[in-house]
């Protein structure tokens, strides 16, 4: 009754549902009351959402993967306390952590949401070091900013750990009577064909990797088997396709593939392999092996195999003619650093006519054996009997080998796919990387290394999205969010920034539109609400957008941008100490969330509070060096500090970074101004006339430029294309101010 409960709830489980799953788990816990079921109930519950109920059924477990469960549990409702002391009793410091990396990767989250960046550090680097597979992981380090390159991470020595992670069981051999492993070659010596059926029977199991990720054997590379001689030829035999059925798993040695079978080639199998295809599930289970291996290696495409021949000499020299069932052959075997090497000779065989003898070609020496055919005559009775007793022993022997057949394709196969997706990995890694770090140009063409299937898809447009964005390129950036919508209309990675560039676009019917299509995906994903509070705030609506932001973050305290934009509008409603709340929780969920860190820059400019504006617009710096519009508030909260020199310094770095952007000129030509450097201050507002000719602002500096040279007409002229631009009132205010004391010297005027 328990099997039967038990399987019934994990095919609920395979078939998302989990109703049904809790109630016949529940069952089962009270027929059957254990921790293992315990865990299962729990399980159910999270699959269902119900993390609150898992932590209670949890909650004082002690098996390793309750704790982890528990974990899981208490990370979904922020109860990080808890968490950490689950995946890390306190009272058994030298205990493992349970699921290893997943174990790591939870502890690493738990930590960096309570502002421990070192343990976070260390414990995502723990887990990639035990599977370099668990791409999240990664993708914590990059955003933490301590991301190693990807070519490291990716690089050679992950292949041993994906092998010994991912890696199959392989099958081998063990001779009961002599106690050695003979999956590699079969001796025939003193053997029968009674031996041979019961070491098919009973000596063929799985055997588990070992620490290092290899099969065990008992048998030293490159030992004799049985006392016979080692110096025995591979063979690559050409044969017709038999089926299509999944290869068997690759067998490694010390943790690594096999060079000279993996570089060796292969051919279909032999005609005679046809024959004993069948009686192979006596001894392999096919249905297992599938199932193992279809995790790592793809049934497609044809099958190509090698047959291994091997022939020992029975009181005659290595060359000696073996007479059986599959024809005469030549082999022997060579052992190069314990691997096994297919050569390309190959053996053809003679058709068997009924009343007729065998007859073979030689291979040795290239040259036909004219003595054997004369010999042939005199020995028909001899070698009818050595064909009677040869028969079995050269199909059992066949049988024997026959699981090699697929282990070396496999194997290659195997690498190749592993060394693939680590290519594809150092590619998409590298490129996250650098976008991380703000390199967004070096990020883009690295993206543009992928081919057009991983480069169209969702995520990789995503973040050629946001280097965009980062760029201030906003309409290539609405081009690559566009695409990536139609690559995925279902996802909603990076549609928080999507809907910000259209924010920063004015394109009010599109961010509506995107946000009602979020809404109507996902209404409990933060990034819909995020889009929505954009498209208030838009419209001037900061009230309202600030509510949908708060719901954002409602959805997911660990959305640090959620909390920014958050800040965003507390600044827009001037309610600075709120904003200053909000900044500084983005901040203890990510400390490079380099927004928040200009947010509260911005406040302390507005309070003049320039010393703290000067630290903050400098972190943000640190972590966004390319960023025109920081260094640009930078620069002016160093002037405001009398510290000019720097300020210029700062500012020309800014018209450097981006020469669209036209805050850095108007600024540097404000500066000069205060300087009195007038004729340099115009040419620069004469430069920046080009890039921006609808800026009210750049007219209105002007104007005043030209009062204090007293210049009036043309003061006059500026004055008035400036109020033609339709600028805000507090503008239009200081330009008619301005206009009013036109004639009065600049002294008595700023003493009034």
């Amino acid at each position: 009754m328990e099997t039967l409960i038990y399987d019934c709830v994990q095919s609920s489980l395979r078939h998302f549902l989990p109703r049904n799953a809790i109630f016949l788990c529940e069952r089962l816990c009270a027929e059957f009351p254990s921790e293992l079921n315990l865990q299962l109930l729990a399980s159910c519950y999270l699959n269902n959402n119900q993390a609150y109920c898992a932590y209670h059924i949890l909650k004082g477990t002690l098996m390793a993967q309750s704790r982890y469960l528990f974990a899981v549990a208490c990370l979904q409702m922020d109860l990080y306390s808890e968490a950490e002391g689950a995946l890390c009793p306190t009272n058994e410091s030298s205990a493992e952590v349970p699921n290893g990396a997943a174990g790591h990767y939870l502890l690493g989250l738990i930590y960096r949401y309570t502002d421990r960046r070192k343990s976070a550090v260390d414990h995502f680097k723990q887990a990639l070091s035990i599977d370099p597979l668990l791409w999240a992981a990664y993708e914590e380090l990059c955003i933490l900013g301590a991301a190693e390159e990807a070519n490291e991470v990716f690089g050679e020595a992950a292949v041993l750990c994906i092998q010994q992670q991912y890696g199959h069981q392989n099958l081998q051999t063990v001779n009961d009577d002599h106690g050695v492993v003979s999956c590699k070659t079969t001796s025939l010596e003193d053997s029968n064909a009674r031996q041979t059926r019961h070491s098919h029977g009973n000596n063929f199991r799985e055997v588990p990797y070992n620490h290092h990720g290899a099969v065990t054997s008992g048998v030293a590379s490159g030992q004799p088997i049985n006392g016979g001689s080692s110096s025995v030829s591979l063979y690559s035999t050409p044969s017709p396709m038999i089926s299509q059925a999944a290869a068997p798993p690759p067998l490694f040695r010390n943790g690594q593939p096999n060079p000279n079978t993996l570089g060796g080639e292969s051919s279909p199998r032999s005609v005679v392999n046809s024959t004993i295809q069948a009686p192979r599930r006596k001894f392999v289970d096919e249905g297992k092996l599938r199932k193992v291996s279809g995790r790592l290696f793809s049934d497609s495409g044809p099958r190509r195999s090698t047959r291994l021949a091997t022939e020992m000499a029975v009181g005659t020299n290595l060359n000696s003619t073996q007479v059986g069932a599959n024809g005469t052959s030549h082999s022997s075997t060579k052992y190069l650093g314990g691997s096994s090497r297919l050569s390309s000779a190959q053996i053809r065989s003679v058709t068997l006519r009924k009343g007729g003898s065998w007859a073979s070609e030689s291979f040795e020496e290239g040259r036909r054996s004219e003595a054997f055919d004369d010999a042939r005559l005199d020995t028909t009775a001899t070698t009818s009997i050595a064909s009677s007793s040869g028969d079995d022993r050269a199909v059992e022997q066949e049988r024997t080998i026959m699981p090699m057949t697929g282990v070396i394709t496999s194997c290659s196969r195997g690498i190749s796919g592993i060394l693939e997706l680590l290519r594809l990995l150092r590619t998409l890694g590298e490129g996250y990387r650098l976008s991380c770090l703000y390199r967004c140009q070096d990020a883009l063409d690295v993206y543009h290394k992928l081919s057009s299937k991983q480069y169209n898809t969702g995520w990789v447009l995503s973040q050629v999205g946001k280097a965009y964005f980062e760029m201030v390129d906003y309409l290539e950036s609405e081009h690559a969010f566009t695409l990536a919508r139609r690559a995925s209309p279902y996802s909603l990675e990076g549609m928080d920034v999507y809907s910000t560039v259209l924010f920063h676009l004015k394109e009010e019917m599109k961010l509506s539109y995107l946000a009602q299509e979020l809404i109507s995906t996902d209404r409990l994903a933060p990034q819909s609400w995020c889009a929505m509070g954009n498209c208030y705030s838009l419209q001037k609506d900061h009230e309202t957008a600030l509510k949908n932001f708060q719901r954002a973050v409602n959805l997911n305290s660990t959305f640090a941008y959620a909390h920014t934009l958050c800040g965003h509008e507390y600044v827009a409603l001037e309610d600075y100490e709120n904003g200053i709340k909000s900044y500084q929780s983005a901040l203890r969920i990510d400390t490079r969330h380099y927004n928040s860190w200009y947010g509260l820059g911005m406040i302390y400019l507005r309070q003049e509070k320039f010393e703290f504006a000067e630290h903050h617009f400098r972190k943000a710096y640190q972590i966004n060096p390319g960023s025109s519009v920081i260094m640009c508030y930078l620069g002016t909260a160093l002037h405001a500090l009398k510290r000019s020199e720097e300020a210029l310094e700062m500012i020309d770095r800014a018209i450097l970074a981006d020469k669209k952007n036209p805050l850095p000129m108007y600024q540097k030509a404000n500066i000069l101004v205060s300087l009195e450097k007038y004729d340099e201050a115009l040419a620069d507002l004469e430069e920046l006339k080009e890039y921006a000719p609808r800026e009210s602002s750049v007219y209105a500096m002007m104007g005043r430029i030209y009062k204090r040279r007293n210049m009036h007409d043309k003061a006059m002229l500026h004055f008035g294309l400036a109020l033609d631009l339709k600028p805000s009132t507090a503008d239009v205010a200081a330009i008619k101010s301005a206009i009013e004391k036109l004639h009065v010297p600049d002294e008595i005027d700023e003493d009034l």
